[in-house]
């Protein structure tokens, strides 16, 4: 009787494995039928193109972390968006683990050892594009990929460059972003970086014209079978530090060689039922707590949108706005200056201080909010991203102005960074080794009784703090879906606390608040661009801001 007892336990066990096997597929298979459409159901990515968004999601398709995808993703955004992001330049990280863990990777740019010691003296009283060597900060790109790459990378590394590689070497269409900034090119037609944008004639490329990246696909060719350190130590840092010191720049191969990475904890910021989730100084994210933190605090719902009440809602964000301002001179690299008051900026008792002194029905003078004027900035590039197993990525990258310093390399093909024209206004004096301070605020936020996650970062330099504050602020509290939030213009608050209205902002409103006795500066270009994720039941909604005419990918 032993051996058929035996063989009925096997078969029954069998049969419950099975059944449990059925049951799992059903409940995945229904929870991913209530996804709408335009919804993935296991993984996207949110670019600033569709070409780098397919790219990432194919990276992720492969069996690629979330990490490997955005790394695949910002290599061909470097040639894709030239003009605001590139290995020249530098990155910041905010990585959700599979366990909830958030880490940072911050690779952004530093002051070299040898530096324009009256630099900042140099800095102007109003933005403009600012060129030549004094500005390169040290780039950090390639080692921020290798460090995220080492700790979460599941792919071959070299396999995340080979798209881009041969997109480089065989051409592709000249964008449409791309293609209205290369009027910043014609004004100096010396200028080495201009090479890399016209045709036989001298004439600049339009927009379809082929273009390509030869030189530099050799260096991202070296990279990918070499390893991060070729860009540091090997071939690639010898050719770059000859032709950034010909160009009249202090860099030295010391260093290139010298340049650390760090990896650290994300700060914690509560916002009620969410968690968000951010990097520390010299980063963004501590001014976007501040806003998110007062500005929750009047209790926003859809209405706040309606009638007088949005008049209301708007005052007590650009007067919040200007105490921002105020505190941007705070976000120093924490290695060199004290991050207490930036810390302190992001909690509620703070935001509940502010609450008490924003006036609902007047504006005041510059003295009143403590502003330090500093010169606004534009530029950079983000990234978000989910991948199959839970672990989401928000990256920003950056080489700061458009074209950054406009120094380029002709040896490796790379454009350098203006990276230290961020100090301006906010910085007297700067050391070696100092990151600059940073609009920069890849955040991930998690509700655990919603069930909720959003992965969102932003680029546009000073209007990042923008586009994020009021694309959380709309998705999360007023209602309005991913796509909504985003789309919907904005007012920026410059850094002299002049209102700039993006064409198609609420007319009713923008004539309310400058009867309220706020000053509007027209401004020709809105580079406020978020791209982001939300993530619930089971469903990823993924949204490339239309702004820079991007397409999110997934799957």
């Amino acid at each position: 009787m032993g051996k058929p007892t035996l063989k009925l336990c096997m078969c029954l066990c069998l049969v419950m494995n099975c059944i449990v096997l059925i049951a799992v597929l059903c409940v995945a298979t229904m929870t991913h039928q209530g996804c709408s459409e335009g919804e993935f159901q296991r993984a996207a990515v949110a670019a600033d193109s569709e070409m780098c968004s397919e790219i990432g999601r194919d990276t992720l398709r492969r069996g690629g972390s979330a990490v490997d995808g955005a790394i695949a993703t910002l290599v061909c955004t470097s040639i894709v968006h030239p003009q605001s992001m590139g290995i020249g330049g530098g990155s910041i990280f905010t990585i959700r683990e599979k366990d909830g863990k958030v880490k940072i990777i911050n690779s952004r740019e530093t002051v070299p050892k040898v530096f324009n010691t009256d630099l900042m003296t140099k800095c102007p009283a109003s933005f403009q594009l600012m060129s030549g060597p004094d500005w390169i900060g040290v780039p950090g790109e390639v080692w921020g990929y290798a460090e995220a790459h080492r700790r979460y990378g599941k792919l071959p590394w070299a396999s995340l460059f080979e798209p881009t590689i041969r997109l480089a070497r065989e051409g592709f269409p000249l964008p449409p972003m791309l293609a209205r900034f290369l009027v910043v090119l014609e004004k100096d037609k010396t200028l080495p970086i201009r090479k890399l944008f016209v045709d036989g004639n001298d004439n600049l490329l339009k927009e379809g014209d082929k273009l390509r990246f030869e030189k530099l696909a050799d260096t991202l060719e070296t990279i990918a079978n070499e390893g991060a350190e070729a860009f540091y130590t090997g071939d690639i840092a010898k050719n770059l530090i000859s032709d950034i010191q010909e160009a009249g720049g202090t860099l030295t191969m010391e260093d290139l060689s010298s340049f650390k990475v760090q990896v650290l904890d994300a700060w914690k910021v509560p916002l009620g039922d969410y968690d968000m989730y951010i990097p520390p100084p010299p980063a963004g994210g501590a001014v976007l707590s501040f806003i998110l933190n007062t500005m929750r605090g009047y209790q926003l719902t859809p209405a706040c949108l309606e009638g007088q009440q949005k008049t209301l809602t708007f005052q007590r964000y650009v007067e919040t706005f200007k105490f921002a301002n105020g505190l941007k001179r705070f976000l120093r690299d924490p290695r060199f200056s004290s991050s207490k008051e930036a810390l302190a900026a992001t909690q509620d008792e703070f935001a509940k201080r502010i609450r008490a002194i924003i006036s609902d029905g007047q504006t005041h003078d510059a003295l009143y909010y403590n502003v330090t004027p500093s010169v606004d900035s534009m530029g950079t590039t983000h990234v978000s991203l989910m991948d199959e197993d839970g672990m989401a990525v928000s990256v920003t990258s950056t080489i700061n102005h458009i074209f950054g310093s406009k120094v380029f390399s002709p040896n490796t093909g790379i454009i350098l960074n203006n990276e230290l024209s961020d100090f301006c206004g906010k910085a007297s004096s700067i050391q070696a080794g100092e990151q600059p301070p940073s609009s920069m605020s890849p955040a991930i936020l998690y509700s655990k009784s919603r069930k909720h996650t959003v992965v969102v970062g932003g680029s546009g330099g000073s209007m990042i703090t923008t586009g994020m504050a009021l694309t959380i602020m709309n998705h999360l509290w007023m209602g309005k879906s991913l796509q909504d939030a985003i789309a919907a213009p904005v007012v920026f608050v410059n850094s002299k606390n002049e209102l700039s209205f993006e064409p198609k902002f609420d007319k009713d409103v923008q004539e309310n608040l400058k009867a309220l006795g706020h000053k509007e500066k027209e401004q020709q270009r809105f580079f406020n661009v978020i791209n982001a994720l939300s993530v619930k039941d089971g469903c990823i909604t993924a949204v490339s801001d239309e702004r820079k005419l991007g397409k999110a990918a997934g799957y």
